[in-house]
């Protein structure tokens, strides 16, 4: 293509549409990066939005029971429990107890649960006697990680610090106090609150 100066076009423009055509048709290094650097930026942002959206719909409470093994299960004892059901209307998910909020744990609880799919191919606890019988060495590595990080996805909802002397009644503050200053967490006495005790269970010595 060829621009031809025609009687009403002045050098100035004729300059300008030349400069113009020979950069599109050759893009100088600065906007080679520019435009490579501006689609990456836009990519990243598309990735990035969706594998945040992939990630919190395996938050939900309606992911986590499409697996009957949950769903005939622990799932069924959860609707009996202060959890699901109470007089403030506040409801803890499976992910609010399993699920840490921040990036890192939640990255490497999620890896950890990519592991657990072998579990439901294998068909390891496909039955309700199958979990029964699996049912203490599961409820022991949970409990085991939520002492290990201090409860800390309880302490997402509840925190001594928080507790009310006058709201709460005595008995449960004073034993709540006493662990505070023993260095208790909350799994330490609340194994069996959301899900039934495994049937080998002891309760510890106090």
């Amino acid at each position: 293509m060829i621009f031809k100066k025609s009687p009403s076009m002045s050098n100035e423009q004729h300059g300008f549409f030349k400069r113009l055509w020979n950069a599109l048709r050759k893009p100088s290094a600065k906007y080679s990066i520019l435009a490579i650097s501006s689609v990456s930026f836009v990519t990243g942002i598309i990735f990035w939005g969706g594998f945040n959206t992939g990630m919190e719909m395996t938050n939900t409470l309606e992911f986590c029971i499409t697996c009957h093994e949950m769903r005939d299960n622990v799932y069924k004892e959860y609707k009996e429990t202060i959890h699901y059901s109470n007089r403030t209307g506040v409801r803890a998910i499976c992910s609010d107890c399993h699920v840490p909020k921040d990036w890192v744990h939640k990255m490497i609880r999620k890896s950890q649960a990519s592991f657990e799919v072998w579990g439901k191919i294998t068909g390891s606890i496909d039955t309700p006697e199958k979990f029964e019988a699996k049912r203490m060495k599961l409820a022991t590595h949970e409990w085991a990680r939520m002492k290990e990080s201090n409860s800390r996805e309880c302490r997402n909802c509840h925190n001594f610090d928080a507790m009310s002397a006058e709201l709460q009644k005595q008995t449960p503050y004073k034993k709540h106090m006493k662990a505070k200053e023993e260095g208790k967490t909350c799994i330490d006495c609340h194994k069996g609150i959301a899900h039934q005790l495994p049937k080998e269970y002891e309760e510890p010595d106090e």
